[in-house]
């Protein structure tokens, strides 16, 4: 099982916000954000406050991918 943030990163392509500017609006920690560029879990915390920020739900930032 793989957790993917592909969509987080064309949702912020589509709004103009690069990853320093969400990282400062939603209040998430530099670790947190180079989790997510790596495509390591975070907490749930993380995510709401990135979906706030954007104004989506959570599955328009992140999808789990299981392998065969």
């Amino acid at each position: 099982m793989t957790i993917s943030y592909n969509k987080l990163w064309k949702l912020m392509i589509d709004k103009n916000i690069n990853k320093t500017k969400l990282r400062e609006e939603a209040g998430i920690s530099s670790n947190a954000m180079a989790k997510l560029g790596k495509n390591e879990s975070v907490q749930l915390e993380v995510l709401a406050k990135i979906c706030k920020t954007l104004d989506c739900n959570i599955e328009d930032v992140c999808e789990i991918l299981f392998e065969e």
